[in-house]
């Protein structure tokens, strides 16, 4: 039974062949936050989902048996939901959202690590704004490269400039692409009303995520965060929060051959058929 004077979060990740160590990477990196977390808020258990679309259960939570007692220490429950097969990023999402009961649910790739002060850096904010239904951090690759996961509304070309054209001539759309990827936000206080950010890491209001449904099913992969950035946004404010750092292995769908091709092109234009198409210019 949930102590309601608690701070109450939830954790969901989706994995698809998901690289073992990393995982355990990100477990690690999320005991670590957790307990940083605890010393500033009083924190009922926390569910950390680990939602498995690989055709064959091939994950077993034995594998996170070095964590067990840290685990268990600070009342972070793992939960494994496997069997149900490939049935896409936000639909695997899903299977957990609607019974959530929790303040806050914190959507994750696989491939994350959070810096230690990530979750109370990202939940005290919230916590001060309650005009904010979703949060986004300050990502970085390994190599210490900054990833810009918040977006302007897009436009096509955009999207092949950015995702298909050759380095060098991508260079030549280099002003558009920052614009896209809004370069000019502050790395020292948050900023508000983000129209778009990434679902790699997405820190929401659980009532909200409730109210708008979760994730759109329709998409498979790709696009599913937009969507989802744009409909939730409805219900509140959307915040870049710098001092919430992560670790990000990333990618992009032009670098995974034509599969992954063919399921970008499928959900970016169902997302332009629903949001409004917009060929050459973009907002903000």
């Amino acid at each position: 039974m949930q102590d309601e004077s608690n701070l109450s979060l939830s954790v969901s990740v989706v994995c698809y062949h998901s690289s073992i160590d990393e995982l355990r990477k990100l477990i690690s990196s999320l005991i670590a936050s957790v307990r940083h977390l605890k010393a500033s808020f009083a924190v009922s258990p926390i569910a950390v989902f680990l939602i498995d679309n690989s055709e064959q259960e091939n994950l077993s939570l034995a594998l996170f048996s070095a964590h067990e007692d840290a685990l268990n220490d600070l009342d972070v429950e793992l939960r494994l939901n496997h069997g149900h097969g490939n049935i896409g990023y936000g639909a695997a999402h899903n299977l957990i959202i609607a019974n959530l009961n929790s303040d806050y649910h914190l959507l994750l790739n696989p491939d994350v690590e959070l810096h230690e002060e990530c979750l109370s850096a990202g939940i005290s904010h919230m916590d001060a704004n309650e005009n904010l239904v979703l949060t986004s951090p300050f990502a970085q690759y390994a190599n210490g490269t900054k990833q810009y996961l918040c977006k302007r509304y897009p436009a096509a070309l955009t999207f092949l400039a950015r995702g298909f054209l050759p380095a060098p001539l991508r260079k030549l759309f280099s002003s558009r692409l920052a614009k896209f990827e809004m370069h000019d936000l502050s790395e020292t206080e948050p900023t508000s009303r983000i129209p778009i950010v990434s679902g790699c890491f997405m820190l929401c209001r659980t009532d909200a995520l409730k109210q708008v449904g979760g994730f759109d099913e329709n998409y498979f992969l790709y696009f599913e965060d937009f969507d989802l950035s744009l409909r939730i946004s409805k219900l509140g404010e959307i915040a870049y929060l710098p001092q919430m750092k992560i670790l990000h292995a990333g990618g992009h769908a032009a670098r995974k051959g034509f599969a992954h091709l063919a399921m970008f092109a499928k959900s970016a234009i169902r997302f332009f058929n629903t949001h409004g198409w917009r060929f050459f210019k973009q907002t903000g």
